[in-house]
């Protein structure tokens, strides 16, 4: 079963081996931070395509956000 990942031809010895001991716990932090601001980024932008694409949708969902805001109780 794990076999369905490889290439042919490729063996288990050919794989590389990922030692999580060799990272720190800084490496780890600036990675995971990279990647949430990557995700952060994408998410923006495909909102933002949404959007343009559909404006009508678009404008219908702030309105029902700023609604959901007014009624809101802090």
């Amino acid at each position: 079963m794990a076999d369905r990942n490889r290439l042919p031809g490729e063996t288990a010895e050919r794989t590389p081996i990922h030692e999580p001991a060799e990272e720190t716990v800084e490496d780890i932090d600036r990675d995971r931070r990279r990647r949430r601001a990557q995700f952060l980024r994408d998410l923006t932008e495909a909102r933002e395509l949404r959007d343009r694409v559909r404006p009508r949708a678009a404008r219908a969902a702030r309105m029902r956000q700023v609604l959901r805001m007014r009624t809101f109780r802090w």
